[in-house]
Order: C-alpha cells, then sequence, then structure tokens
C-alpha cells in the first residue's frame, strides 16, 4: 500500500459512518425513488420513462414501438436500475385496471384483472397516450429545469409541465424509508370544476371542494361506503381510509329463482384469487347461504352467486361476503408527496390542488418569458430586414467593396451584431417587394403579440384567467357534445350508509344441536346431538366431569369467573370430535389466579341473574353479557371475602335460592332490580356459609327439585315466602343434601 493511499483513509465511529450512509440511502429513497412530485405527481422512474418515450418520438398518433426499446433507453441513459422494475413500471402505466387514465397505450399482453403478469418487454409494444402527451406539453420552451443524467452524459427533465393534474387524477403509492404514500385516483372532471373553483375563490374549504372532488373515482368501479364526517377528515388532514365495496344486482330467473350478479370489484383486487378465497368459504362452511360461485366474465367482469334457496335475503348474503371476502376492501389514503421544495410532508386536498394550480402559474410565467425573449430577438432582425430594404443598393455595394462589411453596416445603417448577421446570411430571393411585404406584415403581427404578452405577464388577473382557459379545455376533451365521455364519467358510485345490515348468527353458522363438555381441569369440547347420557364420555388421566349443557353451534357461551368477568365463545369455535378438546384458558383470556365458576348457553333477549357467594346479585339483560373479545367484560364486583359464583337464566315470576345451611328462600322476581355491572342487592342472608344453588319458577306451578332419581313438588309455598335480604326457613323433606335444585 502507498504512501498516498494510506494518508487518505480517516478513523471515524462506525456509527456515525452507518448514520450519515443511511441517512443518505434514506433520502435517495424518499427523493428518488418512492414519493412523487406533488407537481406532475410523478416518480423519478415515470418521468424518465415518459421523457425517453418522448425523445422516441412514440407519440400517440404515430405507431408503436417494442417495449424492450423503451426500457433499454430508461435504464441505459436515464434510470440506472434493473430492467424488471422498468418493465413493471410501464406495464402498470399501460393498464386501465391499474390505472385511472393511462399514459402509455401498450399494445400485447399487458396482465389482466385476474392477476396474470404481463407478456416479456421483447412481445410487448408501447406508446404514449394523449394524456401523456400532456404532462411533456411545451416540455422545451424554457418551462422546467433540466438536470445531468447519472452519468453527465446527457440531461433529463426536474419536472414535466403536466398540463394534467396526474397526482391526485391517477394517484400514487410507494413506500419509503420511514414514510410511505398512497393516494387513490379521482375523477378528472370533478378535478377541474374544483381547480376553477379554486382559481376564483383561492379561500375555499376542503368541504367547499368536496361538492366537487366526490371522493375516489377507482378504474374498476365498485361503491364507496363512506359518511362524509370521514371524507371531510381524510382529505383535511391527507390521512384517511375508504370502504369500498364490490357492485352487484339481484337478477330474476324462472320460477321465482334469482342470483346475484357482481359487475365490479374492488380496486387491485385480483378476480381470480378473490373467486378462489370464497370458494375456500365455502368450502369451510362459513358462508352457509351461498351454494356456488360462476365467473362468467368476458370483456367486462360477471360473477355470479348462486343462494342456497330463493328465501335467502340477498342483502345478508352479501353482508357476510363483505365480511369474509375481498369484495369489501380499505383503501388508504396518505397524500406524502414532495413539495415544489423537494420536501416530504402529507398534505390536504386543498394543498395539492393549490400546488399543481401554482405550477401552471408558474409554467404559463415562464413559457410566456420564453416566447416574449424570442419574439424580441425576431422582431429585431425583421427591424434590420426593414432597415435595409429602403438602402438596398448602398448595402449591396457596402459588401462587395468593403474588407470588413459587418463593421461597416452596423456603423453606417445603426445596426446590432444580431440584425447584421441576419442581413449578411440574408438569401438574394428574400430581397424581393413581396418578401418586404411579408417582413412588415410578420414585424406587425409579432409586435401584436409582444404587447399581448407584456399585458399578460403585467396582470395576475389575466395569467389565473389564461390558466382557466387551460383548465376548461382540459376539461372539454373528456366531454362529447357537451356530455361526459367514457372516461369523463364518474365510475365508482358513492353511497352513504347509515346502518350497516346484520347479519344473523343463523346466517354465519350452520344450525346444529351438540353438548357441550368441560372437564374439571378446563378442558372444553363438543359433541353432535343434544345427549343426556353422559357415561360414556372420556376424559384425561386425573381429570373428570364438571359442566354439561345442550346447546345449537348458533349460540354463544357464557363463561362467568369467580371475580365477575363474563366471557363469550361462539359454540361453533369449540372444537369438536373425539379429542379432548382445548383448555378454555386458550380460549378466553382468564387470568391465572382466576377460576372458571360456572358456564350458560346465552339466549338472546332473555333475563339472567348473576350471584355472588355471599347472596348478593342482580338481573342483567342477556346483550349485556356478551363480550366482543376474549378479554371479557366485568358485570359482578363481589365484595371482599366473596366470588362470583352462579350465572342462571331467569325463567318464571319468583326466584328460589338454597344456601348451604339448608335454609330456602322464595322471592318475587320484580324485588330484583335489573343493572349492567356493579356488586348487586342482598338476596339471601346467611350468617355462615354461602349460597348453594337458584332457581327460577312460577310461583302457581310450585317448586319442583330432584333428588337422586326421584322426583319432588312442593305446591304450598306459603312457609317459605319472604323478602329479599331475609335467611329463609329450612328446606322442605325430601330435599337434596347437596343442597341442589338439580332438576
Amino acid at each position: 500500500m502507498s504512501k498516498k493511499t494510506v494518508a487518505q483513509i480517516k478513523e471515524a465511529p462506525l456509527a456515525d459512518i452507518l448514520g450519515e450512509k443511511y441517512l443518505s440511502y434514506a433520502l435517495s429513497t424518499i427523493m428518488s425513488r418512492s414519493l412523487p412530485d406533488v407537481r406532475d405527481g410523478l416518480k423519478p422512474v415515470h418521468r424518465r420513462l415518459l421523457y425517453a418515450m418522448h425523445l422516441l418520438k412514440l407519440n400517440s398518433h404515430l405507431g408503436y414501438k417494442k417495449c424492450a426499446r423503451v426500457v433499454g433507453d430508461v435504464i441505459g441513459r436515464f434510470h440506472p436500475h434493473g430492467e424488471t422494475a422498468v418493465y413493471d413500471a410501464l406495464v402498470r402505466l399501460a393498464q386501465d385496471f391499474s390505472v385511472r387514465y393511462p399514459l402509455i397505450d401498450g399494445q400485447g399482453n399487458f396482465g389482466n384483472i385476474d392477476g396474470d403478469n404481463a407478456a416479456a418487454m421483447r412481445y410487448t409494444e408501447s406508446k404514449l397516450t394523449p394524456i401523456a402527451e400532456l404532462l411533456l406539453e411545451d416540455l422545451h420552451v424554457e418551462t422546467i429545469d433540466f438536470q445531468n443524467t447519472y452519468d453527465n452524459e446527457d440531461h433529463e427533465p426536474k419536472i414535466l409541465p403536466a398540463n394534467f393534474p396526474n397526482l391526485i387524477a391517477n394517484g400514487a403509492s410507494g413506500i419509503a424509508v420511514g414514510m410511505a404514500t398512497n393516494i387513490p385516483p379521482h375523477n378528472i372532471v370533478e378535478i377541474c370544476d374544483a381547480l376553477l373553483k379554486l382559481i376564483k375563490k383561492p379561500d375555499l374549504t376542503t368541504l367547499d371542494l368536496l361538492s366537487f372532488v366526490r371522493g375516489p373515482d377507482f378504474p374498476t368501479g365498485g361503491i364507496l361506503v363512506e359518511d362524509k364526517d370521514s371524507l371531510i377528515k381524510a382529505y383535511e388532514t391527507g390521512r384517511g381510509f375508504f370502504q369500498l365495496r364490490a357492485k352487484w344486482e339481484v337478477e330474476s330467473l324462472k320460477n321465482g329463482q334469482w342470483q346475484i350478479v357482481i359487475t365490479q370489484i374492488p380496486f387491485q383486487v385480483q378476480k381470480s384469487k378473490l373467486i378462489e378465497k370464497i370458494a375456500q368459504l365455502l368450502q369451510q362452511k362459513k358462508i352457509t347461504l351461498l351454494s356456488d360461485i360462476r365467473d362468467e366474465s368476458a370483456e367486462d367482469i360477471r360473477l355470479v352467486l348462486v343462494p342456497k334457496s330463493r328465501n335467502v335475503d340477498p342483502n345478508i348474503l352479501m353482508e357476510m361476503l363483505y365480511k369474509y371476502s375481498d369484495l369489501e376492501t380499505r383503501v388508504g389514503l396518505n397524500m406524502n408527496v414532495l413539495d415544489v421544495d423537494k420536501t416530504p410532508r402529507v398534505m390536504s386536498l386543498k394543498d395539492v390542488l393549490q400546488a399543481y394550480l401554482n405550477h401552471r402559474h408558474n409554467m404559463l410565467v415562464r413559457r410566456s418569458n420564453y416566447r416574449l425573449s424570442e419574439l424580441l430577438r425576431r422582431l429585431e432582425i425583421l427591424q434590420g430586414y426593414l432597415i435595409i430594404f429602403d438602402s438596398l443598393d448602398r448595402v449591396i455595394q457596402i459588401i462587395r467593396e468593403e474588407d470588413k462589411p459587418k463593421q461597416v453596416l452596423m456603423n453606417v445603417f445603426s445596426l446590432s451584431e444580431i440584425q447584421v448577421e441576419a442581413v449578411l446570411n440574408m438569401r438574394l430571393r428574400a430581397l424581393g417587394r413581396l418578401q418586404e411585404e411579408g417582413i412588415r406584415d410578420e414585424f406587425k403581427g409579432l409586435s401584436a403579440e409582444k404587447s399581448e404578452l407584456e399585458n399578460l405577464l403585467a396582470k395576475q388577473e389575466l395569467q389565473w384567467e389564461y390558466v382557466s382557459n387551460e383548465v376548461r379545455n382540459l376539461k372539454k376533451m373528456f366531454m362529447v357534445r357537451g356530455k361526459l365521455s367514457a372516461y369523463g364519467m364518474r365510475r365508482t358510485e358513492v353511497k352513504t350508509i347509515s346502518k350497516k345490515t346484520e347479519i344473523p348468527v343463523e346466517a354465519l353458522v350452520e344450525k346444529e344441536p351438540v353438548t357441550i363438555q368441560c372437564s374439571a381441569q378446563g378442558w372444553l369440547k363438543t359433541v353432535k346431538g343434544h345427549i343426556h347420557d353422559v357415561s360414556d364420555f372420556k376424559f384425561k388421566e386425573g381429570d373428570g366431569p364438571r359442566f354439561f349443557l345442550h346447546a345449537w353451534t348458533t349460540q354463544s357461551l357464557l363463561v362467568l369467573s369467580a371475580s365477575g368477568r363474563v366471557y363469550a365463545i361462539s359454540v361453533s369455535d369449540i372444537p369438536s370430535g373425539r379429542g379432548f378438546g382445548q383448555p378454555l384458558n386458550m380460549m378466553i383470556d382468564l387470568k391465572a389466579e382466576d377460576k372458571v365458576s360456572t358456564l350458560q348457553v346465552h339466549e338472546p333477549n332473555e333475563e339472567y341473574i348473576v350471584i355472588s357467594s355471599d347472596g348478593r346479585g342482580f338481573k342483567v339483560d342477556a346483550q349485556n353479557l356478551l363480550a366482543q373479545t376474549k378479554s371479557g367484560k366485568q358485570i359482578l364486583s363481589p365484595k371482599e371475602g366473596s366470588y362470583a359464583k352462579l350465572l342462571v337464566k331467569l325463567e318464571g315470576d319468583s326466584m328460589a335460592l338454597i344456601g348451604q345451611n339448608r335454609k330456602l328462600l322464595i322471592i318475587s322476581r320484580d324485588t330484583v332490580p335489573n343493572m349492567s355491572k356493579g356488586q348487586g342487592v342482598i338476596l339471601q342472608k346467611y350468617k355462615d356459609g354461602e349460597i348453594s344453588d337458584f332457581k327460577g319458577f312460577h310461583y302457581e306451578d310450585g317448586l319442583y327439585w330432584k333428588n337422586g332419581k326421584k322426583n319432588f313438588h312442593e305446591t304450598d309455598l306459603r312457609l317459605w315466602l319472604g323478602k329479599r335480604g331475609q335467611a329463609g326457613r329450612m328446606a322442605p323433606v325430601g330435599f337434596s343434601r347437596a343442597n341442589k335444585f338439580a332438576f
């Protein structure tokens, strides 16, 4: 190693070097790869693609060229990245199901909505669309600045003039380092209306603009279901989400039969994967109302859904599919873009539109200044021509006789160097009378244009009126005979759904009778059918039976813990079969120190009673017992030294309580309050021990209980009838020594 090489080595902490290099990488990713510019809505790869095609003269009215040629030019001259990435970007700009207003006109296989990939670049061809030409319009009249390419051998535009609001019209998506962007496409006609209004009234609010821009407009259509407040918040902050649904209709068949036909699917959902997912749901019996799905699509999407029967509610069927499949998706809004100073920031809808208008205003000023400078140069030359036309003989003599005619002409006729150069380069045929008249007419016309340009550059209101005319002309491109064209019409329907259709549990699960088995160690399982003889049920070694309940797969199982929390488990989610089941604490978030007190089957629209060991309790409605999460919900708050013990569905008009002291108390159901949570009231007092069992019944029918294999019935209950909070009297003769009603 030479001394010179050693001298160039600098020592630095590794952390500092890593931080510096990573920061450089992050900035490069953000500014040169992932985030679009707010002015033309393009990332560098897209901008370079369009510029390379422009240089190849792939205009919309001319022929196509192989995509391999385009990609080769892009990566060879402007974009030093992999050809696959560049070709993928090209393909996406040509897909009418990916881009609302395609910028590239593709010929060949460019993929499809099923998710099939495009053919190799050597097989496909492409050229620019009229929309792309609008982005490139006035590119070479000093409207924008150019920069050196990566190898300093060429130049490329820093930004495009963009006579089309591409960012908000076509949207953008990308992931950078520590930030991302996701802007859905919008309708160009609505954007133009908003731009025109914003030019007239710059103080418009986002709410005002949303009367024109109604929301995203996706190339694949669909139905946007979002309330107005969410839309306003999303567009004001630049962040939010939109719910997008497939579009469907009911198609009538013979004999009262019908089927659902899906005609539009959500944006960026692959049709083949969507069908595959719904087919899986059918196999797993998660969509019990659906019988079959067929793909009858040709050029247009047509997915046919066949219901199980004609009595099925189509709205409920679709709600199920929205819940379990990509027929409903969430589309994010994150308007994180590079502003005029190349600084990434999240903009509101108004900020984006105003930035585009400012860009177009800047383009107008720069284009006008360029044109004015060209006019001044041309007028100067024409003025020189007009001067020498009056003295042609003298001019010819000077050119023939003088050694330095250029200097002599400048001195004699007071001409500038530019004028003299033009005179000396003039052809003889331009010296005729007709040519002189043509020059005078041109001078007059250009002088008038010069005055107009100077007037335009001097008045802001004229400049904005000119920008307004550009926007109006853009809007006319998407109209035919005063009506919106196919490109101009909104494809995504906007609906406000105040309340979603509720899906009955019966629609989600096939209704079947089951017997729930819970062992002493908390292993839970179901067995098909309502089984009364459970003596053959098997348990793990060292384990045994604790609870057996009859239920239906459409119901929920309520679990009351000693701490007073109630958990809900769908019966259909409880494992079935020949095994021992699954531990209960894996299905609910039961704390290690907490224990299961009892299980109960949930029945809607019923009333339950929850009781602690010290005899306190209250009535609670069934809907208040259902918890939406595995952590359950706190219902009963036992006093210190007691615990939640019973959860029972109420029947009849009376309540019978039996304590461990064998004292029985009968009270009226109406004397117990209905609460959603709390400690409750004293139902029965105990000097020693705690409550043992509870039973609801009709007083007129008498009280039934079971002792061993014998059934008992007592009709005269006056001895045990009392008020809430009393101790009660000893149970009648024949009552179980276990102090259980067991009936």
